[in-house]
C-alpha cells in the first residue's frame, strides 16, 4: 500500500468538538484519502451498554475485535479507533452524545477528516425489522430513528449508507405499539436471552456486511445481503 497522505483538519479544534489534549489524538496522521468512517449509534455509559438501542455500539466493538482496532482515542464527542478493514483505512466511532444528538459527533468527524457522505457508514437499531434482521441501504430517510434523524439534520443530507439491525417492535395486548413512552422503555431495556442470541448472530452478519461494503461497494452488498434475508428487491 502506498504511503498514506496526511489529512489536515478543515477547522480548528475549537470550531469542532474540542477533543482531548493534542498529544493524545493521533487520527490526523496516516489516514488515506479514501478512508471510511463507520459510526455505531448508542448511548454512552454502563447503564445503557446492553440496551437494544446500543446495537450500533455492539457492532463497533465487534469490528474492533475482529480487525484489531483499539477504540482508545476519546474526544468530547466520540470514542474512536483507526485501522484497516479488508485493505481499506477505516475510522470506527462511537458517539459520546446520546442517540438523539448523534449528528453533532458525526458532523464534527466528517468535517475534521473530510469524509464524503458516501463513505460515512452508520449502524443503528430498527424497530420495524424483525429481531436479528440486518438491512443495508445506500441512502434514505430516518424512518423515525432519532439518531439517523439527528445525522440527517446535522449533515443536511440523507445520502449516506446505513446498516439497520432489527430489534423488533414492542407488543402491548398482542399488538405492535407505536406509543412513544412504550417505545422508549423498550429500546432502553435489555433484550431477552433468545433475542440476545439472535442479535449476537446479527453482529456476525453485520461484520460481513461492513467488510463487503468496503471491499466491493454498497450496491453489491445490498444485492447480496438484503436478498439473502428474503426481503425482495434491494432498496436504493
Amino acid at each position: 500500500m502506498p504511503p498514506a497522505r496526511l489529512l489536515r483538519p478543515l477547522f480548528s479544534r475549537k470550531q469542532l468538538d474540542q477533543p482531548a489534549k493534542r498529544g493524545r489524538l493521533h487520527l490526523e496522521h496516516a489516514l488515506h484519502d479514501e478512508t471510511w468512517l463507520i459510526v455505531g449509534l448508542g448511548n454512552p455509559g454502563r447503564d445503557y451498554a446492553h440496551n437494544r438501542h446500543n446495537v450500533g455500539f455492539w457492532l463497533i466493538n465487534r469490528l474492533g475485535r475482529s480487525y484489531g482496532i483499539d477504540l482508545k482515542t476519546r474526544t468530547s464527542l466520540a470514542t474512536l479507533g483507526t485501522g484497516v478493514i479488508e485493505g481499506h483505512d477505516a475510522i470506527l466511532a462511537k458517539p459520546r452524545t446520546y442517540v438523539n444528538k448523534s449528528g453533532d459527533a458525526v458532523a464534527a468527524l466528517v468535517r475534521r477528516y473530510r469524509i464524503p457522505p458516501e463513505r460515512v457508514l452508520v449502524v443503528c437499531d430498527d424497530l420495524d425489522l424483525p429481531v436479528g434482521a440486518v438491512r443495508i441501504r445506500s441512502r434514505g430517510g430516518h424512518g423515525g430513528q432519532k439518531g439517523l434523524k439527528s445525522i440527517v439534520q446535522s449533515l443536511g443530507l440523507d445520502s449516506f449508507p446505513r446498516i439497520r439491525i432489527g430489534i423488533g417492535r414492542p407488543v402491548v395486548n398482542g399488538e405492535p405499539s407505536y406509543e412513544s413512552d412504550v417505545i422508549a422503555d423498550y429500546v432502553l431495556s435489555n433484550p431477552w436471552p433468545e433475542e440476545r442470541r439472535l442479535l449476537d448472530e446479527a453482529m456476525e452478519t453485520a461484520v460481513a456486511v461492513v467488510a463487503h461494503v468496503l471491499d466491493q461497494g454498497v450496491e453489491t452488498a445490498m444485492n447480496r445481503f438484503n436478498r439473502d434475508q428474503g426481503r425482495g428487491e434491494p432498496e436504493v
